[in-house]
């Protein structure tokens, strides 16, 4: 009964624009982001200029930052496409600039300091 409940609640999530978006997101990651992703909560991007490590969080502000060589968040980032869309579409307007256009996205982003508990409250979207 939970595996048909389950499969109901999938299969309606994925007519909203939501799921639709989070499936789309999904279809552009890498199997090791994917598994980050459904996993932990984030998965992570190299920058296409500079060669750095991000990692973009489940959410559509405040939820990317820089990793340092530690492995821990170095600075965080604020930075997302124009208009009221969808968290996945938001994530992956993220990795693309990030990945292709790294700094024209650092450009904009509005720089802060990471809080360990802003980050640890991530948690996989389904």
């Amino acid at each position: 009964m939970s595996a048909a409940k389950a499969l109901f609640i999938r299969h309606g999530a994925e007519g909203t624009p939501e799921g639709r978006a989070l499936l789309l997101l999904r279809h552009y990651l890498s199997p090791v982001q994917r598994r980050q992703f459904a996993e932990k909560g984030y998965f992570e991007v190299i920058g296409g200029d500079t060669g750095n490590r991000y990692r973009i969080y489940a959410g559509a502000a405040a939820n990317v930052c820089e990793i340092g060589e530690n492995g821990r968040p170095k600075i965080g980032l604020c930075f997302l496409p124009v208009g009221d869309l969808p968290i996945g579409d938001v994530m992956l307007a993220q990795k693309i600039a990030l990945e292709t256009t790294e700094g024209s996205a650092l450009a904009v982003a509005r720089k802060f300091t990471p809080s360990g508990f802003l980050f640890s409250r991530s948690r996989p979207l389904r």
